[in-house]
């Protein structure tokens, strides 16, 4: 693995053994639009190792539209392997053109208006009308394309390799992961962080921000909050070896 690492470690849970995914992958945390981290994450990468983003790749900074596109881009490079999860903010931009009556102000006041700006959106305002919010929104499936959209629209809600599950938000520690409601892994579930899981599978996270990454009682959280502070966190997860680098 290539990076500037702010730990590497045997992880010592007391009821998990050590993560063991089938093959060595990386697992990238929440870019809410900052295409800068991600390119300069990108080049740190080892091509050959499968990549899983955990979601949010959009809202409140710059570059979402970039984010995006790139991303697409990514998942279509012939012989890479990526998978882009569905994070809580794609859904927001979903649910949005979907319905921007019912679901345009919470999406606007959770970073929205920025990813409007970076498809050259603007015209909008929390509080405009819902004939406001219906224009924009036919505004922003033009800007966006039915490519993208259709993509965004088939983001898989987990990833798993062995005894490692990527996930974007948490899940319900009772339950298998092919069987999971999926508000729980994109919003998360109340009793995630306080019950380990029985089945031994470490989760890989983001959605909550922490100020660093971890690898403890099944659980490696990895958003490190790169919008406001400048870091995008990626863990390299291999045979019983977890590494944390940020580019």
């Amino acid at each position: 693995m290539i990076g500037q690492f702010w730990s590497r470690f045997k992880p010592e849970p007391v009821q998990f053994s050590p993560p063991k995914p089938e093959i060595p992958f990386y697992a990238v945390g929440d870019i809410h639009g900052r295409f800068d981290l991600l390119e300069k994450l990108l080049a740190n990468l080892d091509p050959s190792h499968p990549v899983v983003f955990v979601g949010d790749y959009i809202d409140r900074g710059e570059g979402s539209a970039d984010v995006l596109r790139r991303l697409l881009e990514l998942s279509n490079e012939p012989g890479r392997t990526v998978h882009c999860l569905m994070g809580n903010h794609e859904d927001m931009l979903l649910a949005f053109l979907e319905n921007p009556e019912k679901s345009g102000r919470a999406w606007l006041r959770n970073g929205g208006l920025q990813t409007l700006a970076s498809f050259g959106v603007g015209g909008i305002a929390q509080a405009s009308s819902s004939e406001g919010l219906k224009e924009v929104a036919n505004a922003l499936r033009t800007a966006m394309g039915g490519e993208l959209i259709d993509w965004l629209r088939t983001r898989p809600l987990f990833w798993q390799s062995g005894n490692v599950a990527v996930v974007h938000a948490g899940a319900d520690p009772a339950v298998p992961f092919e069987d999971q409601l999926s508000t729980n892994l994109i919003w998360g579930h109340p009793e995630f962080r306080t019950t380990p899981r029985s089945d031994g599978v470490w989760v890989v996270h983001g959605h909550t921000i922490v100020d660093k990454p971890s690898c403890e009682n099944g659980v490696i959280p990895i958003d490190t909050g790169a919008y406001a502070t400048g870091r995008l966190t990626a863990a390299g997860i291999g045979y019983g070896d977890v590494e944390f680098f940020t580019p």
